[in-house]
């Protein structure tokens, strides 16, 4: 009989041996990590800014002024008439960059300086600094696209949601 055979009896050893060995668990990996909780930085703004506060608050950080009462009541006024009020606001933004006593850094003072001008930008704007993902993507967005004008950055802040509320 051939049970007994010095191969098969060594094959079949071996072959325990290693089913034996290789069903083992791994030791779980514990990383010690604090549990974070992860907020966006607008989370606290839940508060809709009103027409008044709109336009006075977007007059003073474009032009470092306070709004006339003459131009807050036909502001408001044009506000008011109108059905879609994201696009009148859009129309107003759009309207105060092209006035030449608006109040914009230069262009080359921006890209000498981008997380300067990141950081004023949010302080002006948002009332917070930039968290450092957002610094990282202005800096990357503005080193990547050069003719992106300080004009155009301060319209993208100033007609984005997060500047609609307080």
């Amino acid at each position: 009989m051939q049970i007994f055979n010095p191969i098969y009896l060594l094959t079949g050893t071996l072959s325990i041996l290693l089913l034996a060995s290789s069903c083992q668990k791994d030791d779980p990996v514990v990383y010690e990590v604090n549990p974070q909780d992860i907020l966006s930085p607008t989370a606290g703004k839940i508060k809709e800014k009103s027409p008044e506060q709109f336009v006075a608050v977007l007059h003073a950080n474009l032009f470092g002024t306070p709004i006339s009462v003459n131009d807050q009541v036909e502001v408001e006024r044009l506000l008011r008439s109108t059905g879609d009020k994201r696009l009148t606001w859009e129309l107003i933004v759009s309207s105060y960059m092209n006035d030449p006593n608006v109040q914009l850094p230069d262009n080359l003072i921006m890209q000498q300086d981008l997380d300067g001008f990141v950081v004023e930008a949010y302080n002006r704007f948002y009332f917070r600094p930039p968290s450092q993902i957002e610094l990282e993507w202005w800096r990357d967005y503005l080193t990547n696209n050069p003719n992106v004008s300080s004009e155009l950055v301060y319209l993208a802040f100033a007609t984005s949601d997060e500047y609609f509320f307080y």
